[in-house]
């Protein structure tokens, strides 16, 4: 039997406590290699609400993660205000709080996004 990596179990263990609702739904970071993806999910209804991401975005071309991070932080927000969200819980997938987590945050933060 395989054992289960690090990350994977931190992921775990943040699943378990975070969980979106209607009134406040989950904003979900997945940072790859060359890539950064950010959704905001109604977990009760199983819906993406607003979903932002690098892949095929013009503006994120040659830029570092933590540049690429902080326009999708920026694009999220903008999104989200559409959609007249303005509250989330923050779903950090398993990584560390910091470096490009913090940078996609604290650019959703100055958009209004509250969490």
């Amino acid at each position: 039997m395989a054992k289960a990596s690090n990350l994977s179990l931190r992921k775990a263990r943040v699943r378990a406590k975070v969980c979106g609702s209607g009134d406040r739904p989950r904003l979900s970071v997945v940072v790859s290699n060359i890539h950064v993806s950010a959704q905001i999910i109604d977990d009760e209804k199983g819906k993406t609400l607003v979903a932002a991401t690098t892949v095929g975005m013009k503006e994120a071309k040659g830029k570092t993660l933590s540049e690429k991070a902080a326009i999708i932080g920026a694009t999220i927000g903008k999104a989200a205000k559409k959609a007249k969200i303005s509250k989330v819980v923050f779903d950090r997938n398993g990584r560390a709080y910091a470096g490009r987590l913090s940078a996609l945050a604290d650019a959703a933060r100055k958009e209004g996004l509250e969490f």
